[in-house]
């Protein structure tokens, strides 16, 4: 198993096996891909461009060429990594999608919402999406992502093309309640409005169980059912979205799964979306990618990464209640160091899923074993094969020469944060600034947002154009120049040679909006 591990991570380039096989059906290569390769579509480039925009060496800057393509003049900028992958496994899409109401009593008899949304998959059919030309749609949300891809851009590439219209299909179940603010929303979507004060299934048989203890004729006798039995919790309509987006990334997710039996879909990624509707901003992130918000010179945080480290208790407890899931090779404890044979019946510094601290324990043979979680930092890694745990794809990924699987110890399950951008007045510098992990390896926070802010400030206010501009200057300070000894930052700090994408979408155009 040492042999085997170490095989692995000498091989590992960027959170997967670099030029292996990420455990795909054997014969992926041979199946017709879902979507090809291509950059975003809103850069509007060729053919020529987009394998010119591959230059490893160069590694040039893409930008947007017309600032109308994006909603809010929104600023975009990429580059491709420094020879990690053969293509920029980074993936980008933003979207204006008009979502037309449909009435509660619509719904076919019989007809359940998850039979609805199969019906429309794969690729977005029957949304009820409109033209912006439509002056009378009822819903409009506004949509960007980010999606960082690993062993390979397919995933990448499917999920930039779809998880839009997986959002759109479950904010459309609770179209009716967001367009009405009055309305609560109902526990269950019958052919009939659900009335907890008639004899329903559940409420007859605890009426018939109350007649049984003779209490059937008096409220507030001793034997009457408590009054709890008939309450609901109150939902709120950001929780409605919030719930929509949380099941778009499961939904996602399990058609990528499905059609990987039928096309070459290669890799996984992790995905950041923004959707803004109603005065809110829904921030969605599954993965290391990450999302500030810049307002008046102050940063906040609207996203946090999830990695190994970060998500270490929630790996430690899913393999101590499935410990087969470790192929008996790997134990679910961390300890400071590895645990060598000696030290079995010697005390050592340890930690599990119960533990933010660290505490004493003997050493026995099954803590030989090589730990869940090894490294640390950039470095740390899930079964000693990859370096992030939340997103999409890696089904069949396994742990290098077994046939120990990955993906159980990977959630598609996103944090979505609220930012309510409605209650603020933003000013022309205000902006929410998205951008994959190439950015943030290299640059903090405070020093994205002093670059922005700085570069900003030297603009005219009102050239559309500025925050492209941003975007591009600040894909270039993490990017870098290259120099004999790679590429270098400012305080010849080491550059970022991952690929890099960026947003910077300013928020006063969405004040405008609400």
């Amino acid at each position: 198993m040492l042999t085997r591990v170490k095989t692995a991570v000498a091989s590992l380039m960027g959170g997967v096996m670099a030029g292996g096989s990420n455990g795909d059906h054997p014969g992926g290569l041979d199946l017709p891909l879902k979507f090809p390769y291509s950059r975003p579509e809103f850069l509007g480039l060729s053919a020529d461009e987009v394998e010119c925009s591959a230059d490893h060496i160069a590694r040039p800057i893409l930008i947007l060429k017309e600032t109308k393509r994006l909603p809010w003049a929104t600023g975009y900028a990429e580059v491709i990594n420094a020879g990690k992958s053969t293509l920029n496994e980074d993936q980008a899409c933003c979207e204006v999608l008009m979502l037309k109401r449909r009435p509660l009593e619509s719904s076919a008899p019989n007809r359940n919402p998850a039979a609805r949304r199969r019906s429309s998959l794969p690729n977005g059919e029957g949304l009820g999406l409109r033209d912006s030309s439509d002056d009378s749609e009822d819903l409009t949300f506004h949509y960007w992502a980010l999606f960082d891809g690993h062993a390979g851009s397919g995933v990448a590439v499917m999920a930039s093309r779809l998880l839009h219209h997986h959002i759109a299909l479950h904010l459309q179940e609770v179209m009716e309640i967001l367009c009405a603010p009055n309305l609560l929303p109902p526990t269950c979507l019958d052919e009939e409005p659900v009335n907890h004060l008639l004899p329903t299934t559940s409420n007859r048989a605890l009426s018939r169980a109350a007649s049984l203890r003779g209490a059937a004729g008096a409220p507030g006798s001793p034997s009457a059912p408590p009054t709890r039995f008939f309450t609901e919790k109150k939902v709120s309509q950001e929780s409605l979205v919030i719930g929509a987006i949380e099941n778009a990334f499961k939904d996602m997710d399990v058609q990528i799964e499905k059609e990987k039996a039928s096309f070459n879909i290669s890799g996984g990624c992790t995905a950041l979306m923004v959707a803004c509707l109603q005065g809110k901003l829904y921030v969605g992130n599954a993965g290391d990618s990450r999302a500030i918000v810049v307002r008046a010179g102050e940063v906040i945080p609207v996203s946090s990464e999830f990695t190994p480290e970060s998500e270490r208790q929630r790996l430690q407890f899913l393999a101590y209640m499935q410990p087969h899931l470790l192929g008996n090779e790997f134990t679910h404890l961390e300890f400071p160091r590895r645990v060598q044979r000696k030290e079995v019946g010697k005390r050592m510094l340890y930690r599990d899923f119960t533990m933010s601290g660290w505490a004493y324990k003997t050493i026995e043979d099954d803590d030989l074993k090589f730990p869940l979680i090894y490294g640390e930092g950039k470095k740390a890694r899930v079964l000693a094969t990859i370096g992030v745990t939340r997103g999409f794809g890696d089904h069949n990924l396994r742990v290098h020469d077994s046939n120990i699987y990955i993906k159980p110890f990977l959630s598609c399950c996103p944090e979505v944060r609220v930012y309510p951008l409605s209650q603020f007045e933003h000013g022309a510098d205000d902006v929410l600034i998205l951008g994959t992990d190439g950015l943030w390896d290299v640059l903090s926070n405070q020093e994205v947002a002093e670059a922005v802010t700085g570069f900003l400030a030297n603009c005219d206010p009102d050239d559309q154009h500025r925050y492209t501009m941003a975007a591009q200057d600040l894909v270039m300070r993490a990017r870098g120049e290259l120099k004999d000894r790679g590429w270098r930052i400012s305080n010849d700090r080491l550059g970022s040679g991952d690929d890099i994408s960026v947003y910077i979408i300013p928020l006063m155009y969405g004040n405008k909006q609400n």
